[in-house]
C-alpha cells in the first residue's frame, strides 16, 4: 500500500507534532540513547504516526516519521518503524478511544516495573493522573503484538493512563500524543517520589473514597476549558 499521493496537510502536521513530542522526552530525562518511542493514531484513518527504530533524538524530524497501518505494516516513510510498533498498533485497533501511545525507560518507572511492584496510590497526584495504583502488565517479549496484548489486559481494567510492564519499562496512553507524554513524565515523577517515601517508611494510601473524588476533580474541572 502506499500513500505517496494521499498525504494531506494532516498527516504532515502529524508527523511534525510527534517527531517534536520526541524531545519531550529527552527534555525530562525519560530516555537515553535512542531507546523509546511516541505515536499518534492519524484521525480518521487506520493509520499510526511513530518514531523509526534506532535513530538518534537529535536526527529526529517530521521526514523521518514513519506511518503504519494498525499492523504494523509501513505505509509512507523511507525509514524501518520503531521496534515496538506491534506493540502500538495492538493499542489502537482494541482501544479506539487511545490516541498516543508512549514508551520509555525511565530510571524510577522502570525500576518499579523490574520489581514487578505496581505503585501505590499514596499522592493526590496519582490520585489525579492515574485514579489508584498505576498497575503492573505481564513480561513480554519484543518483536510481535505480546507487550501489546499485555498493555491492553491490563489498563481495561484500571483508570490508569500507565503500565509498568514487568522486566521492561512504563507504556502511556492517552487521549492525544501529547496526553500520553503527559503521563509518561509523571508516571517518572511519582515513581520517585514514592521510591523515595519508600525507604524513609511505609506510605499511607489514601482511601478510595478520596481517590474517586480528587480524580473527578482532576479530570473534569481542573485547568482551563479544553485543556488539561
Amino acid at each position: 500500500m502506499s500513500l505517496a499521493v494521499e498525504i494531506t496537510d494532516t498527516f504532515e502536521e502529524l508527523r511534525d507534532t510527534v517527531a517534536r513530542l520526541h524531545s519531550e522526552l529527552t527534555r525530562y530525562e525519560l530516555v537515553i540513547w535512542t531507546a523509546g518511542n511516541v505515536s499518534a493514531r492519524v484521525p480518521g484513518h487506520d493509520l499510526m504516526v511513530i518514531k523509526p527504530s534506532g535513530v538518534s533524538y537529535g536526527e529526529l524530524t517530521a521526514d523521518t516519521m514513519v506511518v503504519t497501518d494498525l499492523y504494523g505494516e509501513v505505509v509512507h516513510g523511507d525509514l524501518v518503524p520503531s521496534s515496538d510498533t506491534a506493540a502500538h498498533a495492538y493499542v489502537y485497533r482494541h482501544m479506539p478511544e487511545v490516541g498516543g501511545v508512549v514508551h520509555t525507560h525511565s530510571t524510577y518507572a522502570t525500576a518499579w516495573a523490574a520489581r514487578g511492584e505496581p505503585i501505590p496510590c499514596v499522592l493526590t497526584m496519582i490520585a489525579d493522573e492515574f485514579g489508584g495504583e498505576i498497575p503492573v502488565g505481564p513480561f513480554a517479549l519484543i518483536g510481535d503484538d505480546s507487550i501489546g496484548r499485555g498493555i491492553v489486559e491490563t489498563l481495561r481494567s484500571s483508570r490508569s493512563p500507565a503500565v509498568l510492564m514487568r522486566n521492561h519499562g512504563p507504556f502511556t496512553v492517552g487521549r492525544t500524543a501529547r496526553d500520553a507524554v503527559k503521563a509518561a513524565v509523571m508516571v517518572e515523577d511519582v515513581a520517585k517520589t514514592v521510591h523515595i517515601a519508600s525507604a524513609l517508611g511505609t506510605p499511607e494510601a489514601l482511601s478510595e473514597q478520596d481517590v474517586d473524588r480528587l480524580y473527578a476533580r482532576y479530570q473534569n474541572v481542573y485547568g482551563q476549558q479544553g485543556e488539561k
